[in-house]
């Protein structure tokens, strides 16, 4: 299998222009006889991605993740061009978490993780300017795989723990071994979590309004659609509570330059409420880990902790 060293990788490739290359770097497959289990390319249960990743509070990180990757204007013309966001929103997402999920959990990780990148193999395109974009181009696909990472650090230390500079290191470093399973060059991958974090806060500033990430949170912006069924004038007293807490939790995770180009209100009061919220979280973090772990996990974090013969309560609790 052809493999960079990290030491030969470039970090300081600018992205808008190497994006623009649009041609998909595919690493080669495994030629050693297929024994796809000696591939040191596996994260397990005694990683922090596994640990977190999977964990169900994860899921008031989704507007984080399933936003900032669509800030980006080449990866929201992919999911514009070749996906049915605007037709079936809820199902793509449903389609989208189990592949990824069982990239990091199950038995499978490097057959998982090729299957995420051949789902990519056709999806390219021409942007607003005429430029070409390939979803397979590894600057493109790092980002998206970067929005994940993210999600797995913000998601742990603002609801879940507090984590120490050390642990987020950690999680970074896991999260190579995790991109390394997909089989895209990553040329332009980070190299040290301090990199990590100057990449992101860089590509925030990139964020424009494309289409996709105007059209997904207009439910912040309009509130929740009702039923059919419902009178407009019933559901706006039902769904005020909802639409407030939706608000608070999903508009309070965002990178200000996505509320920015979101047009999403956030004022100081906000997030005085959004911290204190936070915070109950962080303390509620005992109890709420001694759940079941079949209500703590999602269904693929589950099984794959089951499998292990592993109870990730006892873990990583700070």
């Amino acid at each position: 299998m052809t493999v960079q060293d990290f030491s030969e990788r470039t970090t300081v490739r600018d992205f808008e222009t190497s994006v623009r290359e649009a041609e998909p770097s595919i690493l080669d497959a495994p030629t050693f006889d297929d024994d796809i289990d000696s591939l040191p390319l596996r994260l397990g249960a005694d990683s922090l991605v596994w640990k977190y990743y999977g964990d169900i509070r994860g899921l008031l990180g989704f507007q984080r993740v399933a936003g900032t990757e669509n800030c980006i204007e080449q990866l929201a013309k992919g999911v514009e061009d070749h996906s049915v966001i605007f037709s079936d929103f809820i199902g793509r997402g449903k389609r989208t978490g189990p592949p990824i999920m069982k990239t990091v959990y199950s038995e499978d990780p490097y057959g998982w993780g090729h299957k995420v990148r051949d789902f990519h193999r056709d999806i390219k395109g021409t942007i607003s300017d005429g430029s070409r974009y390939h979803a397979l181009n590894p600057e493109l696909f790092y980002w998206a795989h970067a929005t994940f990472v993210d999600q797995t650090i913000y998601v742990t230390d603002t609801f879940i723990r507090r984590l120490s500079y050390e642990e987020k290191a950690q999680i970074f470093e896991e999260s190579k071994v995790w991109y390394q399973l997909y089989g895209v060059s990553a040329r332009s991958q980070p190299q040290t979590y301090d990199e990590f974090v100057e990449y992101w806060n860089a590509m925030c500033d990139k964020f424009v309004p494309t289409k996709t990430i105007v059209y997904a949170t207009g439910y912040l912006r309009q509130g929740v659609p009702g039923p059919k069924w419902m009178p407009a004038p019933a559901w706006r007293i039902v769904s005020a509570p909802i639409n407030g807490a939706l608000r608070l939790v999903f508009i309070g995770s965002l990178p200000q330059q996505m509320r920015d180009v979101c047009r999403l209100e956030w004022t100081p009061k906000q997030q005085r409420r959004f911290d204190r919220f936070a915070a109950f979280m962080r303390t509620a973090n005992p109890v709420i880990n001694r759940l079941p772990l079949r209500m703590l996990y999602t269904s693929w974090a589950y099984d794959g902790w089951k499998r292990e013969g592993v109870d990730p309560r006892k873990l990583h609790n700070g």
